[in-house]
């Protein structure tokens, strides 16, 4: 099903601009863009995925991962084919790649007004645009958002950040918070493992901070790709001095997928070397992922323990009502924190 797409400039010459995405394509007659899901049809840009739904769960938003936007709650999570990166290692790569790779599935649609109602009927507290990059189906989650919004519902982007300020701006007043995976602080990295840059993403962090945007970092740890210590610091550095020091990072661990099928699961050690880095750098949330064992928020004054986690069960046992440390009285950084 053709659906219009927003966030395009037309040309005389009938190729369109698409601005949805920081590639920025520009797209002739008759042709898709990078992502292989919008089009140019005699002039107008449409979208092959508005409705398309090819991933549905209830998740803890936890799994997204968020830990400091209403924790021990439920994301109701969607997604529709496509990504506008190609990264080597991607753990969704079937459904995100999927149109690169074959045609995509002919299947009922899914409309925004039916995500809604299932997501209340679940008791979920927000919807997660996930598993693929929400960026490329914009048009699906701005609608579902704004019906979201209206429902009493958050909204969630778990993303690559490459989108354009123009995009962040429109979904602004009805978007809550962001996950964005940063996946290397090197350019070169981007471009030939992944087919993007680094730029566009380090100022989609920047933009989403100035809107007011919850926002939390993810680094997916990959073995002899960004597991330097000094690029790490690096990261970290960024993250503390242009994000702030409340922005929570999730360092996560590499295992063989897609086209990395070549190397180990990353070493355990490097996580607990640079969850101590980025500590001494001045970040206040610093959490490992896909690792076995306990995790914990503490009190970014006193170190007071104030939630606990073991695998996505949660215990909140050091805050008061008003999102507060018990011992000290400091509040804890996030939204939907408290009793």
């Amino acid at each position: 099903m053709l659906h219009d797409a927003l966030l395009y400039d037309k040309s005389y010459d009938g190729s369109v601009q698409c601005n949805l995405c920081a590639h920025r394509c520009r797209i002739k007659e008759g042709s898709r863009g990078i992502c292989r899901v919008r089009e140019n049809r005699n002039g107008e840009l449409y979208t092959l995925v508005y409705g398309n739904l090819i991933a549905e769960n209830i998740d803890p938003i936890e799994k997204k991962p968020l830990y400091h936007f209403l924790p021990g709650s439920k994301a109701y999570s969607i997604a529709t084919p496509g990504c506008n990166f190609r990264c080597s290692w991607c753990q969704n790569w079937q459904i995100s790649q999927m149109p690169r790779q074959m045609e995509m599935p002919d299947r009922r649609r899914t409309m925004p007004e039916a995500i809604i109602e299932n997501a209340l009927q679940t008791g979920s507290k927000s919807i997660a645009y996930t598993f693929t990059e929400p960026t490329i189906f914009f048009e699906y989650s701005y609608d579902t958002a704004k019906l979201a919004k209206e429902a009493g519902l958050k909204n969630i982007y778990v993303t690559n950040g490459f989108m354009t300020c123009e995009m962040l701006e429109m979904i602004q007043p009805y978007l809550d918070a962001a996950n964005v995976d940063i996946k290397a602080f090197k350019d070169e990295t981007y471009r030939t493992l992944m087919g993007g840059r680094l730029e566009p993403v380090l100022e989609s962090c920047k933009v989403m901070k100035e809107l007011e945007i919850w926002l939390e970092i993810t680094t997916l740890i990959v073995p002899e790709v960004n597991d330097d210590p000094e690029e790490l610091k690096a990261l970290a550095e960024f993250i503390v001095e242009e994000l702030g020091p409340e922005t929570p990072w999730h360092l996560s661990r590499f295992y063989p997928q897609y086209k990395m099928q070549d190397r180990d699961a990353t070493e355990e050690t490097i996580f607990y070397k640079t969850k101590e880095m980025g500590e001494k750098l001045g970040l206040n949330y610093v959490y490992i992922g896909n690792l076995y064992g306990p995790s914990a928020t503490h009190c970014k004054h006193c170190g007071h323990e104030l939630i606990s986690r073991s695998g996505y069960a949660i215990r909140i046992t050091g805050l008061n009502k008003e999102g507060m440390c018990n011992e000290c009285h400091t509040a804890l950084d996030g939204v939907g924190i408290g009793n």
